[in-house]
């Protein structure tokens, strides 16, 4: 096992200590840190009491987690429906999965079941959902033209980077005035 994966996924040391190998600082790596498997539970107990907060941190956490299964959603309806042939299946998929983005959202991510009903969240959220898709369309559209040498590497980073601000913006915009 590489050095990475012993520092994400940790070693398991003779005495039944979880072995946790630093990788930002080599001085750190030469003494790992170690945590009795007792301490394992509590560590996961105040982590998952932790995520369950309205901190703005845990909040952003929630978000990508509910992005991320909203995406899975997508996928799988296009995938159902290519049948009936892309662009349909590409327009029920990205409203059926933004509805469920936005429940999600509304219920665990912000916590808003009771402030925010469901066609409110809906409305609104759909609207920041559509401005988020022109955005990157326009953005995506130009992108040739603002840099016409930009090679595959090149245009993944610059895909990924517009998709995280339009991400962060929607999330800025969610917490700020719909949730």
């Amino acid at each position: 096992m590489n050095s990475a994966a012993m520092a994400v996924s940790g070693m398991r040391g003779a005495y039944g200590v979880m072995t946790i190998h630093g990788g930002i600082e080599p001085a750190l790596a030469a003494r790992p840190y170690t945590m009795p498997r007792a301490q394992w539970p509590d560590r996961l107990v105040r982590v998952t009491r932790y995520l369950r907060t309205d901190h703005t941190f845990a909040q952003l956490i929630r978000f990508a987690l509910v992005g991320g299964s909203s995406n899975m959603a997508y996928v799988l309806l296009f995938t159902i429906m290519n049948g009936t042939g892309p662009l349909v299946a590409n327009v029920v998929g990205s409203i059926v999965s933004t509805v469920i983005a936005n429940e999600l959202h509304r219920r665990l991510t912000f916590h808003a079941a009771g402030r925010v009903g469901w066609f409110a969240a809906q409305w609104e959220g759909g609207g920041l959902a559509l401005i988020g898709l022109l955005i990157s369309t326009v953005a995506l559209a130009g992108l040739e033209s603002w840099a016409p040498g930009l090679g595959a590497a090149g245009q993944t980073g610059a895909v990924i980077a517009l998709m995280a601000g339009v991400g962060g913006m929607r999330f800025l915009a969610l917490r700020g005035f719909v949730f």
